[in-house]
């Protein structure tokens, strides 16, 4: 396995940043929805970041 450079780890690090904020407001977007289909919409696009994120860690092997 090739090492991170530093500039590498720094971008993976600001895109996890990125992920979380987007997970965040995505449920505060989905809890103060009252429309139910768009709740859904963002709950699920909550889920996608969630699952971006969870990517972008396992590629550091979880030691953020």
């Amino acid at each position: 396995m090739e090492t991170i450079t530093t500039a590498e780890l720094k971008a993976l690090g600001d895109q996890l940043n990125c992920e979380q904020l987007l997970i965040k407001k995505f449920k505060a977007y989905a809890a103060s929805a009252q429309d139910p289909q768009i709740r859904q919409v963002c709950e699920q696009t909550a889920s996608q970041h969630k699952t971006h994120y969870d990517t972008l860690l396992s590629h550091l092997g979880g030691s953020c």
